[in-house]
């Protein structure tokens, strides 16, 4: 999505400039070198950044070997997408401000690169914050970084995001 049509989507979705200009979060690129990363929770089709994907695989398979089994719920994201899914929250009724709390503005989202993921164990609700009471969540604060995967949105962080417990992003 160039810049011209995503400034017409923001007007579009009632993103205003002074909102962008809030936000805390850098701009994100979509990359180019996505791989397919098999089947997440839900059974829909993920695509993650190429030593994302490597990272994960490794780090599914360190937790699978200690006794937990962790899924992917969300990969990469494309602007496109994050428009989509900011749209349907306002056709269901949530105000933009409500919504930007939970979801980045279109283009500044770390899903856009391919290296975020968000993740279930297959206990309760995906995408909660009860995540951080799970086994998976213990394994991953003590052992994610070794992958190169490190939380990104921990409580009161300074990008003005929720806590994220279940978002965790390869840097390499």
């Amino acid at each position: 999505m160039n810049n011209g049509n995503l400034k017409a989507k923001f007007q579009e979705l009632g993103i205003t400039n002074k909102m962008v200009e809030a936000c805390k979060l850098p701009f994100q690129a979509e990359p180019e070198d996505l791989v397919d990363a098999g089947f997440d929770f839900f059974g829909r089709k993920q695509k993650l950044a190429v030593n994302a994907h490597e990272a994960w695989i490794e780090m599914r398979t360190n937790a699978k070997n200690d006794g937990l089994n962790i899924h992917i719920v969300s990969g990469f994201r494309s602007i496109e997408y994050q428009c989509n899914l900011i749209s349907r929250k306002l056709a269901e009724g949530q105000r933009i401000h409500q919504i930007l709390l939970v979801n980045a503005i279109p283009g500044f989202s770390e899903h856009h690169t391919g290296r975020a993921i968000d993740l279930h164990s297959g206990e309760g609700t995906p995408l909660d914050e009860a995540f951080e009471n799970e086994p998976a969540f213990f394994w991953l604060s003590k052992n994610a970084a070794k992958f190169n995967f490190f939380l990104s949105y921990p409580k009161d962080n300074s990008d003005g995001i929720i806590y994220e417990p279940w978002h965790w992003c390869y840097q390499d």
